[in-house]
């Protein structure tokens, strides 16, 4: 009984490596998720004057990536005119981020929303991202900010 555990945490072990070695590397014109065009998106800017009275945007928005979660590629986040990140996050986690991608241009078609999140969940997004502990231990209240729920990713450039 004891092999066959350990035969099959081999197996699984071996299937998560293999999945993290076929995320394509991020190079122009290499989508992610569904297939996405880079015509019709609006920036950072344009979604945040459109998320300031509608509360949910439909599209494609365009951005650079200034991070992506260290561990498997499960989040990234684009920058904002202001320095703040927009939180990008995949539809059912079909689909991860490879490493390289933290510099790219990159068109996002999904859903933005305005979003509160609450300590514990920035804690975790903190840890994923690799920050020390007292990072994380610095990070005391909720923040409210733009989220994005993304069924694909087209690097631009």
């Amino acid at each position: 009984m004891k092999k066959l555990i350990l035969f099959l945490l081999c197996i699984c072990f071996s299937i998560f490596a293999w999945a993290q070695n076929s995320i394509k590397p991020a190079a122009p014109g290499v989508t992610y998720g569904k297939i996405v065009t880079g015509d019709n998106a609006l920036t950072t800017e344009q979604l945040n004057t459109t998320l300031a009275t509608d509360s949910v945007y439909k599209g494609k928005i365009t951005g650079t990536v200034v991070e992506v979660c260290k561990k498997k590629g499960c989040f990234m986040k684009i920058a904002q005119p202001d320095g703040s990140p927009i939180m990008v996050q995949f539809t059912d986690y079909a689909y991860f981020m490879p490493q390289n991608i933290v510099g790219k241009t990159v068109v996002v078609e999904g859903a933005a929303k305005v979003k509160e999140t609450p300590v514990e969940r920035l804690k975790h997004y903190a840890a994923d991202s690799g920050k020390s502990e007292e990072e994380i231990a610095a990070i005391t209240v909720p923040k409210r900010d733009i989220a994005i729920m993304a069924d694909g990713v087209l690097i631009v450039k």
